[in-house]
């Protein structure tokens, strides 16, 4: 076996399996000849670390900076004295391989250090530099204006003087971007350990066991996500107050032990010597993309105000019969967009040199949660809340703001607290399993520090089995169960995340939520159709819909609509008159959705069948629609 893998992985799809293989199995050695699961995070901040002009190191090379980057002393034994015919040793050894002496105790809560500090360290300096910048360009541009009022050339100097103003305006509001202090972060509902003592016990917990300051605060939010925000001083070497942020759907999705995984993950940032300056790089990177975002919305908005005043000009030449001018705002905002280009270059460079700072500390502390929760609950949990978030967007999308165009919502506590009966159900749950089943395939951008999931986890299984019996009993249970109070917390949490105007919505039992919606949608759908039927002279109804296809008129009617409007149309106007008599409704079902009832006991497909029966041969221009089964259904109500 080749244990010194290329230090570029091939593009060849067979050559690149074998090479992630081959790196897999040295992340797994790792974890196992030193005792720690985060050696094989360590083995792969040294792959992912390329050092400028550097060969392919061997295995005897690679292993000895894991040793340094664990600060574990090691020794070297021969590669000749290890040989085997597949490269590795009778004791698990491969060629080469650098012995570890003693390793430090396994509850340590030490992250790879060493280059990671220095690799900080580096993006700290490059960090002030990014502050540095609108300084030195503001010298730049009074440099140019002293240097033509030298000239003595009074009207060049005013000129020169205008411009260089108009383009410090853009650099100074950036630096006061940067100054500008974070935001509070998602809205919440703060808990205290009197409210949520289970909660604050678990928090506490773990903060101890890593080693690390537990939260001042828990905030409990509606998003699939969990983080930890600590308002710093000086660049972010002095620590101040710490947040934590839950995601009630987490809550809502996992199980107790896999919680733990997430949230021993997040304090994992924050729990190592060498973790404030990676925390440092890490807000870097948020207030450099902060100040571009800043530039750029400026530009836009400028350009947005330009477009405007201009149309405007243009409609009032056009009411006087004046020839308009032709509307071009591409030139406005052009400064910020300038500012906006020079500190984005120098972001791409920062983002880039730190990119493997963040990189390592995200390893890092999915092995903090491996050792701590668990390998298995915490690879769970990384399989798991890909799955959540999918599941969390579609039960919001098709559930719980179904009703909002109607201005409905379910019962008090119920747009965060009916997911659980989203999760639970039968057929959710097969189709979340079959989910589970494949990681995701992610498109990375090169400044992102987040491994992609499916490498997290791969690094995270080859991390040695769980002891028998390491889950204590009861944490197996839904993460739910910790909350004290439920339905008034999630009462609570719909109060802090909704607006103003979705509060004022009508509250419905679930099973009205579907019909009033439905039929808003649906005469949404029928109005082109409806709009095409009146100007051929006929009446907007579906009567007069089945009369113009038995007549041979619907063509003519359809033939300005869009694609697929005359198929909408006629499931519109047709579910709307069954509605209408009586002899249909929609429902809200957690296996189907929403799904269309008939009081005959007919099966919505046969109702579909109907509609493509009638729509289809004219949208296709084959043979007559046929017209005789949505008349038997109609007649039937």
């Amino acid at each position: 076996m080749v244990w010194a893998a290329d230090w570029e992985p091939p593009t060849d799809p067979k050559e690149y399996a074998e090479h992630r293989a081959q790196w897999d199995a040295l992340a797994a050695r790792c974890a196992q000849w030193f005792g720690r699961p985060e050696a094989g995070a360590a083995l792969a901040e040294v792959r992912n670390d390329p050092r400028p002009g550097e060969a392919k190191p061997g295995t005897d090379e690679l292993l000895r900076r894991v040793c340094a980057a664990l600060g574990v002393p090691a020794a070297t034994v021969g590669a000749s004295s290890l040989t085997s015919p597949d490269g590795v040793a009778d004791d698990g050894v491969p060629q080469g391989a650098v012995r570890v002496e003693a390793a430090p105790p396994s509850g340590s809560g030490s992250a790879p250090a060493g280059g990671s500090t220095f690799r900080a360290v580096r993006a700290l300096v490059l960090l002030a530099g990014f502050y540095l910048l609108g300084v030195v360009l503001l010298a730049v541009l009074a440099g140019i204006d002293v240097l033509v009022a030298s000239w003595g050339v009074g009207g060049l100097t005013g000129k020169v003087v205008i411009v260089t103003a108009v383009l410090a305006i853009p650099i100074v509001r950036g630096m006061f971007m940067l100054r500008r202090p974070q935001d509070d972060g998602p809205s919440g509902v703060p808990v205290t350990e009197a409210q949520q003592p289970e909660l604050w016990a678990a928090v506490r917990d773990l903060a101890a066991r890593y080693g690390t300051r537990a939260p001042d605060e828990i905030v409990l939010v509606g998003e699939v996500n969990a983080a930890v925000s600590e308002k710093s001083h000086l660049l972010g070497l002095v620590g101040g107050r710490r947040r934590m942020y839950i995601g009630v759907p987490l809550l809502a999705g996992l199980t107790e032990r896999q919680l733990h995984a997430v949230l021993t993950h997040e304090l994992g940032h924050y729990g190592n010597s060498d973790t404030r300056l990676s925390a440092i790089t890490l807000r870097g990177q948020e207030r450099m993309l902060r100040t571009i975002a800043h530039f750029e919305e400026r530009a836009a908005r400028t350009r947005g105000r330009e477009q405007a005043r201009q149309e405007e000009r243009a409609a009032k030449a056009l009411a006087k019969g004046r020839k308009a001018k032709e509307v071009d705002a591409s030139g406005a905002g052009i400064t910020y967009r300038a500012m906006a280009a020079i500190y984005t270059a120098y972001a791409r460079f920062y983002l880039r040199a730190s990119h493997s700072v963040g990189r390592a500390q995200e390893l890092a502390a999915d092995q903090a949660a491996v050792r701590l929760a668990g390998r298995d609950a915490t690879a769970s949990a990384l399989r798991e809340i890909p799955v959540l978030d999918a599941a969390f967007d579609h039960y919001m999308r098709q559930y719980a703001a179904f009703g909002a165009p109607a201005r409905l919502l379910p019962p008090a506590g119920q747009v965060y607290g009916g997911l659980p009966r989203f999760l639970s159900d039968p057929e959710r749950r097969a189709e979340l399993d079959r989910l589970r089943s494949r990681l995701p395939r992610e498109q990375r951008s090169p400044y992102d520090s987040h491994p992609p999931i499916a490498e997290r986890v791969r690094l995270v299984e080859a991390a040695p089995a769980d002891e028998p019996g390491t889950v204590p009993a009861g944490q197996d249970r839904p993460a739910l169960e910790l909350l004290h109070d439920r339905d008034q917390v999630l009462i609570a949490l719909e109060m802090a995340t909704l607006s103003p105007e979705s509060q004022a919505f009508t509250r419905v039992e679930w099973s009205a939520l579907a019909d009033p919606a439905v039929r808003l949608l649906l005469a949404e759908n029928a109005a082109p159709l409806r709009s095409a039927l009146s100007a051929a002279g006929a009446e907007p109804t579906v009567t007069a819909l089945l009369d113009a296809a038995d007549e041979g008129r619907l063509p003519a009617v359809a033939q300005g609509l869009p694609e697929g409007a005359l198929h909408a149309g006629t499931a519109a106007l047709a579910g709307l008159a069954l509605a209408e008599s009586g002899a249909a409704h929609w429902e809200l079902t957690w296996d189907q959705g929403v799904r269309l009832v008939l009081a005959d006991g007919t099966d919505e497909a046969e109702f579909g069948s109907a509609v493509d029966a009638l729509a289809d041969p004219v949208a296709e221009g084959g043979s007559a629609p046929d017209t005789t089964p949505l008349r038997k259904l109609l007649a039937s109500a």
